[in-house]
């Protein structure tokens, strides 16, 4: 071995013969370019001095590529995906984000807006049966999805204090307290104690608050919010709270929705109080709401712009109907979606010269009936309509010119939901057929509904052989094909809902759900950890994984600035909340 080769790599000589190699590669190169054009080729100094100047350049200009890099994916981490069909689909939506998560309790705050949505008994299932079902009906390609899909978060864990299944009510507790509770309770914790919740504190530090549903606005989501009893059947006692008779007084400015029967007096058209005292009457006259109770109030309204708050607006007896029937009825109804948009529209004006923003909770509430029914027809709509009102507020916070955040989740997941089903003495089958649900035009509800006018329209009940034959022939064709496009509906199937027509809107889910090959394992709740939803946004990062239900609402108050605490305990000083201790 030569005393050269021990003390030099071989491997570096290699490098310089590369480096020679390109140093000459190079100046021929010059040389045949100079020829071209008829000049002299630079002299070899004026060479390697261009060479460093290009070396720094590009060491520059990399540098320049990687802070780039780095910038774009912090962006895209926290901000949500283009949504298809957006003029800006395809650029980023840059979410305005504060620099914190979320405000500190004490010091100076800044203005912003926060949207809360529940999607009442959605769980994961409901989301794969509805993006199915819209591709088919839509002839959409596999990867086309809803827009909570494009936004998802994480998942949150939904048990109660006294069950491993909640119920509305606790897991509505959990959202608005930022507490555990049992099943049936409205912002009462164990032992008949009252919580505060996000909204009665975020009204009491200057923000303006709002309720939207599209079941009765005495019901257990909304309720949490702005009551305090100890079992969510209290409905009476709940409208009186709700329009500020409670120990805190008024905290809502606006709510619309359904649940009319509640604020009407007993006796009077409509009404379902166990009392004869007239809520809406307390409302205006004592509270200073403005009231509508029907379509053309709505239409009034002007889709928020022309509003005068406080506003209650109840638009059906009960709840509004099913969106698969509503559709039928927009004369008479408006939808999840109109009514987001309006309630949007006046807060937003409502806090336009206000240092505060608004608190705003939507629920998309009639997801969870149809899950009790075990009717899919109804359900997809339903999420459908959600999903739409998600996007509405999702555009609305972009183009909004005050900071704003998006978060949703479900309280619990309805109905054991499966895109599976295997009958008895079946193999399992490997598919299920969103064409079923297509062909529907109406919710069983809505049939049964139908059904038991037409009974009462008999002049004598069906006992007969020959009435029970053209009362199967009715339900057969007005029904079975006319509304649920069934056209091998079994004679058994038929005969059953001739003699129990009590049960038809249990029946008649199951003959669309056995036909679409969807499956439940209960007309109840279910343990299931459901989805979180959100606009994005580094405040919203406390609640990115699997998180309790209760986080979820520690995070509403925590973005907000708001204290909880302090109303809780100007509840218990006031002997706030009318409950039982459970």
């Amino acid at each position: 071995m030569s005393p050269r080769s021990e003390r030099t790599p071989l491997l570096a000589d290699a490098d310089a013969d590369r480096t020679r190699s390109s140093e000459d590669s190079t100046r021929r190169a010059e040389e045949e370019d100079a020829a071209l054009h008829g000049v002299a080729a630079p002299p070899a100094t004026a060479s390697r001095l261009r060479e460093v100047v290009l070396f720094a350049w590009a060491l520059l200009a990399t540098a320049a590529v990687v802070v780039l890099a780095v910038v774009l994916q912090h962006r895209s981490s926290t901000s949500p995906a283009p949504l298809p069909g957006d003029p800006a689909a395809g650029e980023p939506y840059l979410y305005r984000h504060p620099a914190s998560s979320g405000h500190k309790k004490h010091g100076k705050k800044h203005k912003r807006n926060l949207v809360f949505m529940v999607s009442d008994g959605m769980g994961p299932t409901s989301l794969s049966l509805t993006r199915s079902f819209r591709q088919f009906t839509q002839s959409l390609p596999i990867d086309d999805v809803l827009t909570l899909d494009r936004h998802f978060w994480g998942t949150s864990r939904t048990r109660s204090t006294n069950s491993l299944v909640t119920d509305s009510a606790a897991g509505a507790t959990a959202f608005s307290c930022g507490r555990k509770s049992y099943n049936g309770a409205i912002s009462m914790l164990p032992g008949a104690r009252p919580c505060g919740t996000v909204l009665e504190a975020a009204k009491r530090a200057g923000f303006a608050t709002g309720l939207v549903v599209t079941t009765d606005i005495t019901d257990a989501t909304p309720a949490c919010f702005a009551a305090h009893v100890g079992y969510r059947l209290q409905q009476d006692e709940i409208a009186m709270q709700e329009i500020g008779e409670g120990p805190l007084g008024r905290s809502v400015d606006l709510m619309l929705g359904g649940g009319r029967c509640h604020f009407l007096p007993n006796g009077t058209d409509g009404s379902c109080r166990a009392d004869d005292v007239d809520v809406t009457q307390i409302a205006q006259d004592k509270h200073g709401w403005a009231y509508k109770d029907d379509r053309a109030g709505f239409d009034e309204l002007q889709m928020g712009r022309n509003v005068s708050l406080p506003l209650l607006g109840l638009f059906a007896h009960s709840d509004v109907p099913f969106e698969i029937d509503r559709r039928n009825m927009a004369d008479v109804y408006p939808s999840l979606s109109e009514m987001a948009a309006t309630a949007l529209a006046a807060l937003e004006d409502a806090t336009r010269d206000s240092d505060h923003g608004f608190f705003l909770m939507i629920e998309g509430s009639r997801i969870d009936h149809a899950g009790h029914i075990n009717d899919p027809a109804a359900q997809v709509r339903e999420v459908l309509e959600y999903d739409k009102t998600f996007k509405l507020v999702v555009d609305f916070l972009e183009h909004s010119d005050v900071e704003g955040v998006l978060v949703a989740t479900s309280d619990h997941e309805t109905g054991g939901l499966a895109t599976a089903y295997q009958g008895p003495n079946e193999l399992p089958v490997y598919n299920w057929h969103p064409s079923v649900l297509a062909r529907a035009n109406a919710s069983t509800e809505y049939c049964s509904h139908l059904l038991q006018t037409h009974l009462s329209s008999l002049p004598s009940p069906p006992t007969s052989p020959a009435a029970r034959r053209s009362l199967a022939e009715w339900i057969t064709r007005e029904l079975v094909v006319g509304r649920l496009g069934i056209t091998d509906a079994r004679d058994e199937e038929i005969a059953a809902l001739v003699d129990v027509p009590d049960y038809a809107l249990t029946l008649l889910a199951k003959m669309v759900s056995v036909r679409a090959r969807v499956g439940w394992s209960t007309h109840g709740h279910s343990a299931v950890d459901v989805n979180i939803y959100s606009s994005g946004g580094k405040a919203a990062e406390v609640i990115r994984g699997n998180v309790e239900n209760t986080q979820v609402g520690e995070f509403l108050s925590g973005y907000l600035g708001v204290d909880v605490d302090a109303i809780t305990r100007e509840l218990e000083g006031k002997g706030g909340g009318d409950g039982c201790g459970c």
